[in-house]
């Protein structure tokens, strides 16, 4: 056995044994910290699969922003829960729910490892159409082009998730600021380590971004990193979030959305296909398209952590 399969063998228990800790933990701050740690090693099983661009995903959603979320939740039902006696299920229905858990990882590992050798992939016509866009980067290649009416669907749905949890909001409130208004320390270690962090975190989503055109990275990735620098400055007392019925703000939700399929409507209109790119501009309009949706990515996952309207447009 050689050293880096006796790590791997190491990795893959201690994912097995924080999600069983995650399900078994009985308090909630114990879940989500454990929720966090398991998204931060399924980052580093994703590094050891060379799938560098999920990795960064997994490392800025699974243990990043969701924990964030997570940890807020958890604050807002410490303070509403009240200390009653908690049921716990029967003997019999916690055998039959460890039995059926047990019965679906059987077959998810049996579905791995009875797939056929080789496995069916399209690979390799992706890679030989890849050199129509320009994009060194396969994963951005595919999600842009091959994939590109399921990539620009799933921006909608991020806004439509926005639009669902403003609708949360108390009549009064609407059209306010989302979330509480932090006041931190102007002096304390939450606002030296936003203002210490913010404008590096800044420059490195901006470059996460720009690499995913040839290397791991892109737009969500970039977009991911900017709102957790926003959150933090927002934490940290620094600034507040916006009300949301600033124009410009609803300008950015909808740029990346708007912008992308005014680009497949121009495909359509050329005569070739909806989002079909023309061949001489294929890379500049997919770099066009990857900044507005990493602004608009940004402002979403800002404003979905920060949460529904709670205070007038004038506090």
């Amino acid at each position: 056995m050689t050293v880096a399969s006796a790590l791997e063998i190491v990795l893959a228990a201690l994912v097995l044994g924080v999600a069983v800790w995650t399900i078994a933990a009985r308090e909630t701050f114990a879940a989500v910290a454990g929720f966090v740690a398991y998204g931060l090693l399924l980052a580093l099983v994703w590094v050891r699969l060379d799938a560098v661009d999920v990795a960064l995903t997994e490392a800025a959603i699974g243990g990043g922003l969701v924990g964030v979320l997570l940890l807020g939740a958890a604050a807002r039902l410490r303070t509403t829960e009240a200390p009653v006696a908690v049921e716990r299920p029967g003997e019999f229905l916690r055998l039959v729910a460890a039995l059926l858990s047990a019965t679906v990882a059987a077959a998810l590992a049996a579905a791995v490892l009875f797939l056929p050798d080789p496995a069916p992939t399209l690979a390799p016509a992706a890679a030989a159409n890849a050199a129509a866009t320009g994009l060194g980067n396969p994963v951005t290649n595919v999600l842009m082009a091959f994939r590109a009416m399921d990539t620009m669907l799933e921006k909608i749905v991020l806004l439509l998730a926005l639009v669902g949890v403003w609708s949360l909001a108390r009549d009064r409130f609407w059209g306010g600021h989302p979330g509480p208004r932090h006041q931190a320390d102007p002096r304390g270690m939450l606002a030296f380590l936003a203002r210490l962090l913010a404008p590096v975190g800044i420059v490195v989503g901006i470059y996460v971004f720009w690499t995913g055109k040839d290397h791991p990275g892109g737009a969500f990735q970039g977009g991911t990193i900017l709102a957790a620098m926003w959150l933090l400055v927002m934490m940290a007392g620094l600034t507040d979030a916006p009300p949301v019925t600033q124009r410009w703000l609803r300008m950015v939700l909808i740029a990346g959305p708007a912008f992308f399929l005014l680009v497949g409507l121009g495909g359509l209109g050329l005569g070739a296909a909806f989002l079909a790119y023309p061949a001489a501009y294929a890379k500049p309009l997919i770099l066009a398209i990857e900044v507005a949706m990493t602004l608009t990515i940004a402002v979403t996952l800002g404003l979905l952590m920060a949460g529904a309207p709670e205070r007038s447009a004038e506090r």
